[in-house]
């Protein structure tokens, strides 16, 4: 059987791995947005498939028979293209989705709609920013002259960024000693992160709990309605049953 995974994700890695074992055909598909990523095992491809119509091709082209879409619960366009691929083709499609972040007791959590939003919540809550959104999207904060922000991503983020800022260049998993001392040593009184869920990042989240700080937390955007996976298990007995 010969499995599409989308993602260059933990759990994306960690799925075709498992798949791997039990000698599935597995092709791992990753956008190619990170210069240096983490490879799983099996095929891998990198890049686009030209929209819906390109990856429905792809899918008859190479006998697909199941697509696990394990991006990112950002990633919105390749999850929209995967549905409309997967209805076209009739390949059964799962999403294997980890389950957002929690909000404990002791934290102040500013949910936001979209980047945009977050930076307008930013004025009223601090001065000093740690921003752990990703590369993306940054042009959202480029306004803000009056705040200091710590950018923290994977690869360098491209211009228009904010007037006074520091780029530190980094990757998880974290823990919760390094994101205190980092937070402590920059002065940092704001935090703003995506709701991307998982344990790798995670350690900020209590780092600032512990320091009282507010964060500004970015909600999930939708996704079509489908089949949804929360872990790797889950999803391995998703393909065995296919």
């Amino acid at each position: 059987m010969s499995v599409l995974v989308l993602g260059g994700t933990a759990e994306a890695r960690a799925l075709a791995a498992e798949l791997h074992e039990r000698d599935f055909r597995v092709v791992s598909s990753l956008a190619g947005r990170v210069a240096r990523p983490r490879l799983p095992v099996g095929e891998v491809r990198v890049g686009g498939f030209g929209g819906v119509d390109g990856l429905a091709a792809w899918l008859r082209e190479h006998e697909i028979e199941a697509v696990v879409d394990a991006t990112h619960p950002f990633a919105e366009r390749i999850g929209s293209n995967a549905f409309a691929a997967a209805e076209q083709t009739g390949v059964p499609l799962l999403r294997l989705e980890r389950p957002g972040w929690q909000e404990s007791e002791g934290d102040h959590w500013h949910w936001a709609g979209d980047l945009a939003e977050a930076a307008a919540l930013l004025p009223g809550l601090g001065r000093r920013v740690f921003l752990t959104s990703g590369r993306q999207g940054l042009a959202a904060f480029a306004s803000l002259n009056e705040l200091w922000f710590l950018i923290r991503c994977v690869d360098p983020p491209e211009p228009p960024l904010p007037a006074h800022h520091e780029v530190l260049l980094d990757r998880g998993p974290y823990e919760v000693d390094s994101e205190r001392a980092l937070i402590t040593e920059h002065g940092v009184d704001v935090l703003v992160t995506k709701d991307s869920g998982g344990a790798m990042t995670a350690a900020k989240l209590t780092a600032a709990r512990e320091l009282g700080l507010p964060v500004v937390v970015v909600r999930r955007p939708a996704r079509p309605a489908t089949t949804v996976a929360a872990n790797v298990a889950e999803a391995v007995e998703w393909v065995l049953h296919r």
